[in-house]
């Protein structure tokens, strides 16, 4: 027997069903990067200002950082957005895989961020520079009002969804900056110590590094196809194997879309044809115990396969 589907008629349901890939409130998420977005382009030339004012590092690295948040949402937001468009004859899933290529761009420029706040951070170790802490404590203080309220907004979408966790460790990391400036700015004015700016900046940079990494290897991973990390294959393998009536179950694949669509195709075998349409049943829903929606499962007969096999 050909390739089935869990519904009838076989490809034409797949087609539909492709198509209406859950929305999981992109229009919210959107509305929300874009305020996020905002707020953050018009605090970066503030810091960026405070920074070349008071020569502070911390500074000019949040600052510097916050430049790739500007251009990590609108990167988010734009890939949300073309998500949303519907699938065409050629790109036949649409265009929700883009929202992991931008979490994966995403990542990749925080790593390289990190990177040369860490670089500059050593040469200012090695040659210590006058800061104006007064400044650096105020603009410091501004800027992690602004990003508690970006937090505060992609907080509730950023572990359902890879493109809005990348914009929202992006946030984080700025966060943690204006923390640590806050700290550093307050060490310099009671105590004249600067090296306390490149000091706490390497702090952020390694935790900046921390998220980065995880995000560009679980994106990396959904670019792969390989299987997503909560689920247990095992586990997969062993309840479509127990299914009575389903023998040798093979070439079993399950990967990621894009973040929460997750999909399943697999081969069967059957003795009895009357039982078709029962085992795919039975598949539809031991599937669906592990929040897989989307199955695609090829049954043949035994007779059909034993002879495929002596023919190849």
């Amino acid at each position: 027997m050909g390739s089935e589907h869990h519904h009838r008629p076989g490809h034409h349901e797949h087609g539909r069903e492709q198509g209406r890939h859950p929305d999981r409130g992109r229009s919210e998420v959107s509305r929300r990067l874009t305020w996020v977005l905002g707020i953050t382009a018009l605090f970066m030339v503030a810091e960026l200002v405070g920074g070349l004012l008071s020569n502070s590092l911390a500074l000019l690295a949040d600052a510097g950082h916050m430049f790739t948040d500007v251009a990590a949402l609108g990167l988010s937001v734009f890939a949300i957005r073309l998500a949303r468009r519907p699938p065409t004859s050629r790109r036949t899933y649409g265009y929700a895989r883009f929202e992991i290529l931008a979490a994966l761009v995403n990542g990749a420029t925080l790593l390289v961020i990190a990177g040369l706040i860490l670089v500059e951070a050593w040469q200012r170790l090695r040659d210590p520079v006058e800061i104006d802490g007064g400044i650096m404590l105020t603009v410091a203080v501004m800027g992690l009002a602004v990003n508690v309220v970006g937090v505060l907004m992609l907080h509730d979408h950023a572990q359902d969804n890879l493109n809005v966790r990348g914009a929202y460790l992006h946030v984080i990391g700025d966060l943690l900056g204006s923390v640590g400036t806050i700290g550093a700015g307050l060490v310099v004015i009671l105590t004249g110590w600067t090296p306390a700016d490149p000091i706490i900046s390497v702090v952020i940079a390694l935790l900046i590094l921390v998220g980065a990494w995880n995000l560009v290897r679980e994106a990396t991973d959904v670019l792969l196809e390989s299987a997503p990390p909560h689920l247990d294959m095992e586990k997969i393998l062993a309840r479509l194997g127990s299914i009575d009536g389903l023998d040798h179950v093979h070439d079993v694949h399950v990967w990621t879309l894009t973040s929460g669509f997750v999909a399943l195709s697999g081969h069967g075998i059957i003795d009895d044809p009357s039982e078709h349409m029962r085992i795919l049943g039975d598949v539809r829903e031991r599937m669906a115990e592990f929040g897989i929606e989307h199955v695609t499962f090829q049954i043949e007969l035994r007779t059909l396969y034993q002879l495929a096999k002596e023919v190849r």
